[in-house]
């Protein structure tokens, strides 16, 4: 199939998602108010401009770090293979950390990374994630806040890309092939 001809429908709004990341942040930002620095790992590289936008709104002391995995090499279905390419810089043990994700799809990727950042004793360790697909759930995995759930749509925008593209767009898009 060639998958050079595409359309974006826009599936969420660059206001709904400012307003959602607003009330992400302050749940948050409830959650962790007794901590003395909360770790945000962003997982990359989806995650970018979600991670930008969310520790903006937070009303806490950050640090930011990050770690790339992969499940998905140039393909667009999960390997349930996960490899780490960049691991954190620093450490997290006793820490607070919040792992934030783009997209929850069959959940590997989140579970190996949680199992990972778990296996470092941090304090407290929860996830936060822009988008959810549950229909695509193949391990039992749930974000601790979620943005928005979504239906079984091939997505891209707001730091998500299709084959490295479509990542600055300011709005959530579902692609749609043509012929």
């Amino acid at each position: 199939m060639d998958h050079s001809n595409y359309v974006i429908d826009q599936l969420i709004s660059a206001k709904s998602i400012a307003a959602r990341v607003e009330d992400l942040a302050a749940e948050i930002s409830e959650t962790f108010a007794d901590t003395d620095k909360l770790i945000v790992v962003g997982l990359l590289r989806g995650s970018f401009v979600f991670i930008s936008d969310l520790v903006r709104e937070l009303e806490l002391p950050v640090e930011v770090d990050f770690l790339e995995a992969s499940s998905y090499g140039n393909s667009t279905e999960s390997s349930r293979e996960v490899r780490i390419l960049k691991d954190l810089r620093g450490e997290i043990e006793g820490r607070d950390v919040l792992v934030v994700e783009d997209i929850v799809d069959t959940g590997y990727t989140l579970t190996h990374v949680t199992n990972l950042l778990k296996s470092r004793n941090p304090k407290r360790l929860e996830v936060c994630a822009l988008l959810d697909k549950p229909s695509r759930r193949e391990v039992d995995i749930k974000a601790t806040w979620t943005g928005f759930e979504i239906p079984d749509e091939f997505v891209v925008g707001y730091g998500i890309d299709y084959a490295q593209r479509n990542r600055n767009l300011p709005y959530i898009g579902k692609v749609r092939f043509t012929s």
